[in-house]
């Protein structure tokens, strides 16, 4: 059986929440479909855009998960205003092609808050560290979300809970608090859709 799959139906008039595991889609209410994608950026865009393949786009998509904390003081639901790739080398890549691959994602919320994604769980002190000089938050999927929406010229928003500190203890961290997260995203569904 495969991890990816859409509960409910996509809909013109409804936004689709894009979540990678089922572990964060757990509280979510029935009424809105839920796309569960699997880990990591490729997963993330195969299974979205497989997903609306078909011709009905949603509303806007709704990017739903947890993060690791990348500055001290970090915790709670945050949406996101601008997201990134840290395991892209995008500076290198425009000497070398002269092509711009990566870039950014400006998305409309202003609260200033900037996501780090990659394919890479990050557990480690001195990558936070480094992560730390350009974002607040770092995930897996984020970036798939915001450039797939930006493609197909379609709203996003990327909501994210601190799950972890992003450090040796986060591999740890993640499985005891993944629930209490879940439950902390449905709540902000249901407060804000």
């Amino acid at each position: 059986m495969t991890t990816e799959h859409l509960i409910g139906s996509i809909s013109a008039d409804q936004p689709l929440l894009v979540v990678a595991v089922k572990e964060e889609a757990q509280f979510l209410p029935g009424d809105l479909p839920v796309l569960i994608t699997g880990i990591g950026k490729v997963h993330t865009t195969l299974t979205l855009m497989t997903a609306l393949a078909a011709g009905v786009h949603p509303s806007s998509l709704v990017n739903l998960g947890t993060a690791g904390a990348l500055r001290p003081g970090l915790s709670g639901v945050h949406e996101v205003s601008t997201v990134i790739q840290h395991d892209l080398d995008t500076a290198l890549l425009r000497t070398l092609t002269g092509e711009t691959y990566g870039a950014p994602v400006e998305l409309p919320h202003t609260g200033g808050v900037t996501l780090a994604s990659g394919d890479s769980f990050v557990a480690d002190g001195v990558l936070k560290d480094s992560l730390a000089l350009r974002a607040h938050l770092v995930d897996m999927e984020g970036y798939a979300v915001a450039a797939t929406a930006q493609r197909l010229g379609l709203p996003a928003r990327l909501v994210k809970i601190v799950s972890d500190d992003a450090d040796e203890g986060a591999a740890k961290s993640w499985p005891v608090t993944v629930a209490e997260c879940a439950r902390a995203l449905a709540d902000w569904v249901a407060r804000e859709l």
